[in-house]
């Protein structure tokens, strides 16, 4: 369509803009609709408040803040912002962008609509003002199910989760009219599962309210039970879940991989990932995260090998520091020092504390000293003892065991003076 707008000669009638608006809507991606409006700039066509929509939907996925920008111009000098819709819109497209320009908008949107307040407090909540996004919902005149959905998952994903949890119970006790769904339920699974058997209990009664509703277990809802049920420590649960749903994505079967290893089940972790890969299901970043963390839970050393090629030649996926970190665990406990040590040094970032606590921790393990003296000054350069206490114990710990007190007297004063905590690190980070 768009070829066909740029030979056709210049009309600026009823049916060449409307032409023009179809070629916005049905661009077939978000750059290729903003590339049509420019065009549309250049040859003075004028914009409605539907093209501004569908150009300020596109430039809300792309994040472009100087198109958002101009949009913002032209609906001030066309009158547009009475629109309620192309406000909100608007106000949106800064949310996700520029949290100021959202802040200083919504106060001069002269008529707001539920979405309006459900928006700002979304933008709030995603900056992590949890405070300033309860003001909001509380003033809201009219409160949908989206409201309180997305007041009960901005306290769950800042891990304030008693206050969700109550908010919740509040929105199912007092609101007599209104049904949870799966988006608000999704968030309150995820809270359920820092709550010990008060949480797990409440997962199983909403697990329940969705079989009592006749509730289709698709990938979304599914995998939330799933990650639930595993973080809960109910492994056998997950899996009646996931077997259960008729479609299953890689994040369902993800969830699953990360579930069976945070529970100490590697060996099922792979063969989970094996049937994942006999459906066809593409492998992410977070996938081989749980699958080379089961390779260092089952000591599997040539598996961890093959799946650590495997991610980078035949699926193309950037190794994290995560997948690093895995394989320095899996060298280190098999003994293979030398290995772990090269893995480190063939990273083309900094080894946080967790690598170096599993590095050293290895080193202790299986007597090698003289490898933890090759990364203990690099250590202490890069991890203050304020920071993570546990490294500098496993330093100490080396030096007595290598026979050297005083070293370890010297450090054991400076985790004393820095009044430091003593928490060691793992090599494994939970999904």
């Amino acid at each position: 369509m768009i070829n066909k707008l740029n030979s056709a000669p210049m009309q600026l009638g009823f049916g060449a803009f409307s032409t023009w608006c179809k070629a916005l809507r049905n661009a077939e991606s978000p750059e290729r609709t903003l590339r049509i409006y420019r065009k549309m700039q250049r040859l003075g066509v004028p914009s409605d408040s539907f093209a501004i929509l569908f150009t300020l939907k596109s430039s809300t996925l792309l994040q472009n803040l100087c198109i958002i920008r101009h949009l913002h111009a032209l609906i001030i000098k066309e009158g547009f912002s009475f629109h309620v819709y192309v406000a909100t819109a608007l106000l949106n497209a800064y949310a996700v962008s520029c949290f100021r320009g959202a802040y200083n908008l919504f106060d001069e949107i002269p008529t707001k609509n539920t979405v309006t307040w459900n928006t700002m407090m979304k933008a709030y909540s995603r900056c992590g003002y949890i405070d300033e996004a309860r003001e909001v919902f509380d003033k809201m005149p009219l409160k949908d199910l989206a409201s309180w959905s997305a007041i009960i998952a901005a306290y769950m994903n800042n891990r304030r989760w008693k206050e969700g949890l109550a908010i919740f119970r509040e929105m199912v006790i007092t609101v007599n009219d209104l049904k949870p769904d799966e988006i608000t339920l999704g968030p309150v699974l995820a809270g359920c599962c820092h709550m010990g058997s008060i949480g797990l209990l409440l997962g199983k009664m909403l697990h329940g309210f969705a079989i009592r509703n006749e509730w289709e277990m698709n990938a979304n809802f599914g995998t939330c039970l799933v990650d639930m049920y595993s973080k809960c420590g109910v492994l056998k649960n997950a899996f009646l879940i996931f077997n259960s749903m008729r479609d299953r994505n890689v994040v369902a079967w993800t969830s699953l991989i990360c579930g069976a290893v945070n529970n100490g089940f590697g060996n099922e972790a792979l063969e989970i990932f094996k049937k994942m890969n006999e459906a066809r299901v593409r492998p992410n970043e977070v996938t081989f995260t749980g699958v080379l963390s089961a390779c260092a839970q089952t000591a599997l050393v040539e598996e961890g090998r093959r799946y650590f090629r495997m991610m980078k030649e035949e699926y193309g996926l950037t190794r994290s520091i995560q997948h690093y970190g895995c394989m320095v665990d899996l060298f280190g406990k098999a003994g293979l020092l030398e290995e772990a040590y090269e893995v480190i040094n063939s990273m083309s970032f900094e080894p946080n504390v967790i690598i170096w606590g599993s590095f050293l921790s290895s080193c202790k393990l299986h007597k090698q000293f003289e490898m933890g003296d090759r990364v203990i000054e690099r250590v202490m350069k890069t991890v203050k003892p304020e920071n993570d206490g546990g490294v500098y114990s496993l330093i100490s710990d080396i030096y007595v065991l290598s026979g050297r007190l005083g070293q370890s007297e010297s450090v054991r004063e400076l985790m004393l003076n820095d009044n430091v905590r003593k928490a060691r690190g793992s090599s494994f980070i939970r999904s």
